[in-house]
């Protein structure tokens, strides 16, 4: 299929360690968004907020050591010595994910100081989430003209998305508690918002990449574009269900709403996995139809 790579090994290598990178990237940014959002949430919630952050900030680092591996071995083509060749690493450290590298490291050591309560803590937080943001407008698709809409599109679509998955597991925990229903319903609003937000940038991103409504359906990144619409749309799917159904049964006291809104969220959980893996898979082996 026009635009697919080849597939190796390696390959599929690169798409699990960027899928972990993008899921401790958004987890790590979300959480101090959602601290800033909900202040008047439990102290409990937003303490697991921070923490989910602060963990998956140090995940984030150690999967860029892995990627820096594994981006080697391909372009050298050498298989495992390439990815601990020190001439390798080198150009690999030269590349753009050397520049992303710096920012992405960057900041989440500033978002691991969201552990410390106050402004200060939350204030580096944000700081370190809008820092790993900007690193991804330093590589992949983002590079493509127009340089600076496409960036800007792609820091907005990230920290929308953050601010939804970081909120998943703070939102879980909160489902069990009494005053649990007024924070998933001022989520519910504020996600409203998000997700609007989400779709118009992600529409037009797409658009500058595919450039035609005939690319869908003849390239290889539109085929996974595709793919990523419609476990998107799934998503999109369940919240509605969860803010419209799940939350007011929460509210009225209905005993089956906390388990049965706990196992839809943990649902929301694997549909992202599944968004993750393919946003992985395009940006690791198919290239722009804009791009042909």
């Amino acid at each position: 299929m026009e635009g697919l790579a080849p597939i190796d090994g390696w390959a599929i290598a690169s798409i699990g360690a960027k899928a972990a990178g993008y899921g401790a990237a958004l987890l790590a940014m979300g959480g101090p968004l959602f601290v800033l959002a909900f202040p008047s949430a439990s102290a409990d919630v937003r303490q697991l907020a921070r923490k989910v952050a602060a963990i998956a900030a140090l995940i984030g680092i150690s999967v860029l050591a892995l990627r820096f591996g594994i981006r080697a071995a391909r372009i050298s083509g050498m298989g495992l010595p390439g990815a601990v060749d020190p001439m390798m690493l080198g150009f690999v450290w030269d590349s753009p994910l050397g520049v992303a590298a710096i920012w992405r490291v960057a900041g989440g050591v500033l978002v691991v100081a969201v552990l410390i309560r106050g402004v200060v803590g939350l204030g580096a937080g944000l700081i370190g989430a809008l820092l790993i943001a900007v690193s991804y407008t330093s590589v992949g698709h983002s590079l493509g003209d127009p340089r600076w809409l496409l960036a800007l599109l792609l820091t907005v679509h990230l920290l929308a998305a953050a601010f939804w998955i970081g909120a998943l597991a703070p939102l879980r925990h909160a489902a069990g508690q009494p005053a649990g229903a007024v924070l998933l319903h001022r989520f519910g609003n504020v996600a409203s918002v998000m997700v609007a937000l989400l779709v118009i940038v992600g529409l037009i991103f797409a658009w500058l990449m595919t450039g035609s409504l005939s690319a869908l359906i003849s390239t290889a990144y539109g085929w996974a574009l595709l793919a990523k619409l419609g476990v998107v749309a799934g998503l999109m799917t369940l919240a509605a269900v969860n803010k419209w159904q799940l939350v007011p049964a929460l509210a009225s006291g209905e005993p089956t709403a906390a388990p049965r809104l706990r196992r839809s969220i943990q649902i929301e959980a694997v549909a992202v996995l599944l968004i993750l893996i393919v946003t992985a898979t395009l940006t690791s082996i198919t290239t722009p139809p804009v791009n042909l």
